[in-house]
């Protein structure tokens, strides 16, 4: 049962999902503070940008997204299991990806 992910599974989740990005922003979580993100970003060459403490205007797009996935996604539910939790994720996920409109370029 996952509770948590650290940063090994974080460098391959990265990866697996988006391919290699050439930069990164991130809060200061200790996922994406971990030996294993920083040992993965020297390696890869990937950019790393830490947004400043008490700061989240400076990743406003994660900072949508996520007040979107609490509003819609969990605010709504309660959880009798993790597995219940991640199956009402994935259906928000799906219908999220969907329905947002493509970023134009």
């Amino acid at each position: 049962m996952d509770t948590s992910i650290g940063g090994h599974r974080m460098a391959r989740c990265l990866i697996a999902r988006h391919g290699m990005p050439p930069t990164i922003v991130s809060n200061n979580g200790t996922e994406m503070t971990s030996r294993a993100m920083l040992e993965w970003t020297n390696r890869t060459g990937t950019g790393w940008h830490y947004i400043a403490p008490s700061k989240p205007q400076q990743n406003g797009f994660v900072e949508s997204f996520n007040g979107k996935l609490h509003d819609e996604g969990l605010n709504e539910k309660v959880f009798a299991h993790p597995a219940n939790a991640r199956a009402v994720i994935e259906r928000w996920r799906r219908d999220y990806n969907k329905s947002a409109a493509p970023l134009s370029a």
